[in-house]
């Protein structure tokens, strides 16, 4: 469509002028740009491309761009960050409309034109795009001493973790959820004569659920890398409703902020710089791309 208002790409991050020509995404009334349309994980183009035996990408082909950690070593593949939760969005919303163009051949395309994605795949989408922008930021500040993985599977599970950072500080499992102008609370209760309970709240909903899958996540990574190294679990909520004053706080050990609250974080310099690189291999050794 024809932009009636500028806009930004949400893959990219170029600017859009009104008037331009692009991709209207009602469920998340976000636009991605014409190079930008049918661009491919940079692992699935990878994985494809070597299958065929197939060279370099065609011209105009929208690419990813992979981490540049400052280093000659190209060894370890950060991952595409949100890049399997955009495949299930995509597989979803194909069978979908696969489904209502069979039902109604003449009206299908009127039906998908005039209708939304439902929640339970326009949920994916919403994912896939948290993931994405803080993961194209997360590569921005990575230098030999700040190494990020993006969407990495759990062995054995069909979970997968959003982002891992190994810095001089420690690992910090990442975990991306996007929840626009939503406020997390800490709501604690008891503390004296019964025991202390302490619930996320996201608006008005207990969302702790969140807070149980990234200790699992921060287990997960502690079984893998030295005792001594910090692992420190962070939910990071994007476009949330967050108050000018405070907001962040830590919940049963897992930090819960916001993108810029994070960065300074993990850029600090602490006392494990010279074994970043060495951690960062072998994690990714041992959790391969989803």
């Amino acid at each position: 469509m024809r932009l009636r208002y500028a806009g930004t790409c949400r893959v990219c991050g170029s600017a859009l002028d009104a008037g331009s020509a692009a991709i209207y995404e009602r469920a998340t009334r976000t636009v991605r740009c014409l190079g930008c349309a049918t661009a491919e994980p940079l692992g699935e183009i990878r994985r494809t491309a070597a299958a065929h035996g197939a060279g370099p990408s065609p011209a105009g082909t929208a690419l990813p761009e992979r981490q540049d950690t400052g280093s000659t070593d190209n060894a370890v593949d950060p991952g595409t960050a949100g890049a399997s939760a955009r495949r299930v969005h995509q597989r979803r919303r194909a069978t979908r409309q696969e489904r209502i163009r069979a039902k109604h051949p003449k009206l299908g395309g009127l039906i998908l034109a005039l209708s939304d994605d439902p929640q339970s795949t326009a949920a994916w989408d919403t994912g896939a795009l948290g993931e994405e922008r803080l993961g194209r930021r997360l590569n921005e500040l990575a230098s030999p001493t700040l190494r990020v993985l993006h969407d990495r599977r759990i062995p054995g599970s069909r979970a997968n973790l959003d982002h891992v950072a190994v810095t001089p500080t420690g690992v910090y499992v990442v975990d991306a959820k996007r929840y626009v102008d939503k406020r997390p609370s800490l709501r604690a209760e008891g503390g004296i004569l019964r025991p202390r309970v302490e619930r996320l709240m996201v608006g008005s909903r207990d969302q702790t659920k969140l807070v149980d899958g990234v200790l699992k996540q921060v287990n997960l990574i502690r079984r893998l890398v030295d005792d001594d190294l910090p692992v420190t679990g962070v939910l990071c909520f994007i476009e949330a409703d967050w108050p000018l004053i405070g907001g962040s706080f830590t919940i049963r050990g897992v930090d819960v902020l916001w993108p810029k609250k994070l960065y300074p974080r993990l850029a600090a310099d602490g006392p494990h710089e010279a074994r970043v690189a060495e951690v960062h291999a072998r994690l990714a050794d041992a959790l391969p791309p989803a």
